[in-house]
């Protein structure tokens, strides 16, 4: 209690731009060390400049790990493309280590992230890179992708998932020079670094520690979605692939409000996503899965007509889902209803939050939305 009270007042003296030394202390102090796989997280993909730092003294090296001086902490510096690589503050190299001393922080693009920065040049710009460890990216991950006051077994199935995913891509981009994964949830995961770190993201990620999911001894593409609006979705209706353990299951998540959407597209907007077929006239869901989700799109114009399939239907229009209803209102628009935000294959969290909800436990979270799969422990080379 006295160590409680002594941080609390510490806390409180730190004010201005110190705040995020309270953080760090906080996070110093509650969160476990781990040693396990290095993850390559591109934070920043082909940008003319990035603002790069350190929460403490950090060493700046070169390629061949020499070292050419240091950047002091809390100061942010840009680092900036040229010809023949990357210059930072007073230097020129082909790319840049940036190692915080001690238990420090890095900082890229006004984030902070554990781990160290490699700044390198690519073929649009540089990129900077995230070299952390796959547990304390995890410690991030969850509570990007999830509310952290969900209960703990749904937070212990998206940690499994996420470091699943993780190790996937982490093989699928095996001859990638520069990096694993990317840290936006477009293709990869949230990871938006120490802020989205808690108590419960560490006990989810700590007591799960080096479990993947596995199918025939094979790590499995183990993604997920927001909700499915009733039902998730056979892989191959959406990507036209044929992973087996992706099969549709009935759904957990029909009472959330988030899960049901309304867009309005007037024909002239509809044109403005779908070029070369002109005035939109009408919009006809031509297909759709066994489970009520539109697998093809047609799109009637003036001057043309485009079919959207697959994941297509949901992306080229940008909606929340594929699982909608079209009605034309009388001005001429086109109304979607629809229920669901993503794209319905795989772990359902608003499912795996309202299973654990009812009692429920993360293996029999994962085993439902996943079929066939096993818990493994991590082999990686």
């Amino acid at each position: 209690m006295k160590l409680q009270l002594f941080f609390t007042a510490l806390f409180s003296q730190i004010k201005g731009r110190h705040w995020w030394l309270g953080i760090f202390l906080w996070i110093a102090l509650i969160a476990p060390a781990q040693a396990s796989v290095i993850l390559r997280v591109a934070i920043q993909r082909g940008v003319n400049q990035v603002k790069v730092g350190s929460s403490t003294t950090a060493v700046v090296k070169d390629g061949s790990g020499r070292t050419l001086g240091q950047l002091p902490g809390m100061s942010s510096f840009y680092a900036q493309a040229v010809p023949g690589g990357v210059a930072l503050d007073t230097w020129r190299s082909g790319l840049f280590w940036i190692e915080p001393t001690g238990k420090g922080f890095v900082y890229i693009n006004e984030r902070w992230y554990r781990g160290r920065t490699l700044v390198v040049p690519t073929e649009k710009g540089i990129t900077a890179v995230n070299w952390v460890d796959l547990e304390e990216y995890l410690y991030s991950v969850i509570g990007g992708e999830m509310d952290t006051r969900w209960p703990q077994e749904a937070l212990k199935a998206q940690a499994i998932t996420a470091r699943t995913f993780a190790l996937y891509e982490r093989e699928r981009q095996r001859n990638n020079p520069v990096y694993d994964l990317g840290a936006s949830p477009d293709h990869w995961q949230m990871y938006k670094g120490v802020i989205s770190e808690s108590p419960s993201t560490y006990a989810a990620v700590d007591s799960t520690t080096g479990k993947v999911l596995t199918y025939r001894n094979r790590i499995i593409l183990s993604v997920f979605h927001n909700c499915s609006g009733g039902h998730t979705e056979n892989v191959e209706d959406v990507w036209g692939s044929t992973e087996p353990y992706l099969r549709g299951v009935q759904d957990f998540d029909q009472n959330v409000k988030e899960c049901n959407w309304v867009k309005t597209f007037s024909p002239t907007e509809i044109s403005a996503e779908i070029p070369g077929i002109g005035n939109v006239q009408q919009m006809i869901p031509d297909a759709f899965s066994p489970f009520g989700s539109v697998t093809a799109l047609r799109i009637v114009g003036d001057q043309g007509t485009k079919t959207l399939k697959g994941e297509e239907v949901r992306t080229g229009l940008k909606l929340k889902s594929t699982r909608f209803t079209v009605s034309k209102a009388a001005d001429g628009s086109f109304v979607l209803q629809g229920r669901g935000w993503g794209h319905s294959i795989g772990m359902s969290q608003w499912g795996a939050y309202n299973l654990a909800v009812r009692g429920y436990n993360h293996l029999q979270i994962l085993n439902y939305y996943f079929q066939g799969v096993a818990l493994a422990p991590i082999q990686v080379k």
